[in-house]
């Protein structure tokens, strides 16, 4: 399918972070009116679907500070790291946020969480043959990352979750769904 070509004219920036940017684009619409249009350039982030032999997968319980709540998630984490691999991300993520390390990682897929405002892409993990991090090795939490607590979900009981509301975030979501496919 073919269809309109959205020509950026002009591009502001109004924010810039360590994260992401806030540009607000002027873009050729339909008729030829020019249109505003603003939302956040993201660095992109990666997810991790830890399944161990059981095919339980454990989640993440984090605060989440914009929507002033705890959310289970996937373990995960921004590519913030320059030249770091996303899968290499993906690694380092589980071990600093679960204690775990995998044997194998398979990427998932691919996920844009919110289109309509952002560019954020996040890419998802499968990982297996899961060990503990050593204890002397665990990465020394901060903010509100010491307060995350984990804990291991079947897989049946994750996409429960998904679909009854308890899991809301997005990519752990999709991370599930798409991990539940895969053993179908």
């Amino acid at each position: 399918m073919s269809g309109h070509e959205y020509r950026v004219r002009s591009s502001t920036e109004r924010f810039a972070g360590p994260l992401f940017r806030i540009v607000t684009d002027e873009v050729e619409m339909p008729g030829g009116a020019v249109a505003a249009r603003d939302y956040m350039r993201h660095i992109g982030a990666v997810g991790v679907v830890a399944l161990d032999d059981d095919d339980r997968v454990l989640l993440v319980r984090q605060y989440r500070h914009p929507v002033r709540e705890y959310l289970w998630e996937l373990p995960a984490g921004l590519l913030d790291v320059d030249g770091e691999e996303p899968v290499k991300t993906a690694a380092r993520e589980l071990a600093e946020e679960a204690d775990l390390t995998a044997e194998t990682y398979r990427h998932l897929t691919d996920a844009l969480v919110s289109p309509g405002c952002s560019n954020e892409r996040i890419r998802l993990f499968l990982a297996r043959g899961l060990r503990e991090v050593p204890d002397a090795e665990r990465h020394v939490r901060t903010h509100e990352e010491a307060e995350m607590t984990t804990r291991w979900w079947t897989l049946d009981e994750a996409v429960a979750g998904v679909l009854d509301g308890r899991i809301s975030n997005a990519a752990c979501q999709i991370g599930v769904l798409a991990a539940a496919a895969l053993r179908e």
